[in-house]
């Protein structure tokens, strides 16, 4: 097929999953992957091919960058005690309990060990799509541990295929494989990270801080290839560190636009990836001859039945390092080990392993168990997005893992203390930026608006969490299940629309006097114009050819934008201690960005 056909195909299936998806209450990656099995039963369109290099230096470093940017640094220091382990042993016991199992079921041990490195590590990007109904610190630890998993599955194949290949491998060169991907791929990445961080504190031009965030991506996976370290953790480095500084080297509407273009990016990507998948599967089990399909789908089964034990069982036997919360009983750590068992799904690095195995060796043999590998990582890819992916909702309502608020609360939090700064730096403010009394005045009363429905949003959001509360003590006594009002989150509550029920200050009112055209003539009455339109009046006694509103309009300016500077630099501090996530200050900033647009004007925004 042409490139053009393929590319209107995915299109098209990108649309039917997208608007089917919803209707039908599955994750769109799902429908997705089914889609792309349903289009292998076309001849046709199983002449679609996934390279492997496609996956590599295509798709992942783009999802993979944008996966750590939407990562937790602060979640990610909290939890290396889980995500150590759980990045680089567990990989490692994985693959060996696969290649057991299935050289037991006739692979030979080399191809079995390849194929243990390809299905080890769950995918970062799967887990993203699929994992969005877990806790918040359940979903950011399985995020991190997948981000990072990828450098020991890639050592553990290079080894493998080695021995695949008839070549000889010393425990030191093992040594030196593991080092330099590990400190190879965090230094390439750190690298770019820091030209970058240069780079983008010269650029005003939007379009010129997005192309270099663009770039990032590519430039640290490329230099991670060049000096053969991780190119996986070498995005995944630069990706957190760029969204860390990100706030202080780029502007407002670059954020903002990088905010609108990057998730897009990133769907069609996944998308297209998802579909590719399917088509892949079909192409390998046609592929294979029908005498050897039925004991590898025994090998698959068993392949991934060997993760769900693996996985659990390295779980419990390290829970004792993983520093489990006090109130965590044996019963709720359990439940925590299941679910992220069920959470642990395989994807677009799994098949570019399987699919990166050469097909024949030096001597030029075909290689030995190709087939196999190809055929059980692809299987297994689709059993843990088909089955896992459905069955995760089931688990998570059935562990009943206690809901997290702390995201809520430190938004409620940094709300009020940047809104809290703002004012009591008012004053200053308005000194050093030349604004006049009443135009302070005016900014004085808006920021006692804005952090009264901060407080009022923060009662609402206590209520709700004690009805919640008592509704479960209810149901708990009597037998019952009536549905708990869960907590709201900021921005959703009703108050939005009304006044805050207590101490509210009224609304200040406007410098003008705006009244009605059909109001009696007099003093402040309206004006008509000629046409279909009538001018808002302003009163008889301002001139409006004057100055002073213009100036007004200045100084206000000037006095936001101060404003939202002392807020940024309070969150960015918050930020910096500790107090507050990654996550919740972005969001933040997000809202001041869209603040200091408006109040700069469309026209100064344009870049």
């Amino acid at each position: 097929m042409q490139g053009l056909e393929i590319t209107v195909l995915l299109g098209l299936s990108m649309l039917v999953g997208t608007v089917l998806a919803p209707r039908l209450r599955v994750a769109t990656p799902l429908v997705l992957l089914v889609i792309g099995l349903a289009l292998g039963f076309i001849p046709e369109l199983r002449q679609i091919e996934l390279p492997p290099e496609t996956v590599l230096l295509l798709f992942l470093p783009v999802m993979l960058f944008r996966e750590a940017w939407t990562t937790s640094l602060r979640s990610v220091r909290r939890s290396l005690r889980y995500i150590i382990p759980m990045s680089t042993l567990l990989v490692v016991a994985s693959a060996f309990a696969v290649a057991g199992v299935a050289t037991w079921m006739g692979v030979p041990w080399e191809a079995a060990l390849v194929l243990g490195a390809a299905v080890a590590p769950p995918d970062a990007t799967a887990v993203a799509a699929l994992g969005r109904l877990l806790p918040a610190k359940t979903f950011m630890k399985l995020k991190a541990e997948s981000l990072t998993n990828d450098g020991t599955a890639l050592v553990l194949y290079a080894i493998a295929v080695a021995l695949l290949l008839g070549d000889q491998i010393t425990p030191l060169q093992i040594t030196g494989m593991v080092l330099l991907s590990y400190l190879g791929g965090a230094a390439a990445g750190i690298a770019v990270a820091a030209l970058a961080f240069f780079a983008l504190r010269r650029m005003q031009s939007t379009l010129t801080i997005n192309l270099t965030l663009v770039l990032v991506p590519f430039v640290a996976f490329l230099i991670a290839e060049i000096i053969e370290a991780s190119g996986v953790l070498a995005v995944v480095f630069a990706g957190l560190i760029v969204a860390w500084v990100s706030p202080r080297i780029t502007t407002a509407i670059s954020r903002r636009a990088a905010d609108a273009t990057w998730p897009f990016g990133v769907y069609l990507l996944n998308g297209a990836l998802f579909v590719l998948i399917g088509l892949e599967v079909q192409l390998v089990l046609h592929e294979i001859s029908p005498s050897e399909i039925g004991i590898l789908l025994l090998i698959t089964l068993a392949a991934w039945i060997a993760l769900f034990i693996v996985r659990y069982l390295f779980q419990w036997l390290f829970s004792p390092f993983s520093r489990p919360p006090a109130a965590a009983s044996r019963s709720l750590r359990h439940r925590s080990r299941v679910v992220s068992t069920v959470s642990g799904f395989r994807g677009a690095v799994s098949l570019a392993i399987a699919l990166s195995v050469p097909t024949v060796t030096a001597a030029g043999d075909p290689v030995p168990g190709r087939d196999a590998i190809v055929f059980v990582t692809a299987g297994v890819i689709v059993l843990t997005l088909l089955v896992q992916g459905p069955l995760l909702p089931v688990v998570i309502r059935w562990a009943k893992l206690p809901s997290d608020d702390a995201a809520i609360e430190e938004y409620e939090l940094a709300e009020r203390a940047i809104s809290g700064a703002a004012l009591a730096a008012l004053d200053e403010l308005a000194v050093e930026h030349g604004v006049s009394d009443r135009v302070r005045d005016r900014a004085r009363r808006e920021g006692y608006e804005r952090l009264e429905l901060a407080n009022a949003r923060a009662v609402a959001r206590q209520r709700a969490a004690e009805e919640r509360d008592l509704a479960e003590l209810d149901a708990s006594l009597d037998d019952e299940s009536p549905s708990a009002m869960g907590p709201i989150p900021p921005g959703a509550s009703n108050d939005d629309d009304r006044e805050p029920s207590s101490g509210a200050v009224s609304r200040p009112p406007t410098d003008g006097r705006v009244i009605d055209s059909t109001a009696d003539a007099g003093a402040g009455a309206a004006r008509p114009m000629t046409g279909p339109f009538e001018m808002l009046a302003v009163s008889d006694d301002i001139d409006v050819t004057q100055r002073s509103p213009l100036l007004r309009h200045k100084e206000a300016q000037r006095l936001r934008l101060a404003i939202l500077d002392r807020k940024r630099e309070v969150l960015l501090r918050l930020r910096r201690e500790g107090t507050i996530d990654d996550l919740v200050a972005r969001k933040i900033l997000a809202g001041l960005d869209l603040e200091e647009i408006r109040a700069r004007g469309a026209d100064k925004t344009v870049e």
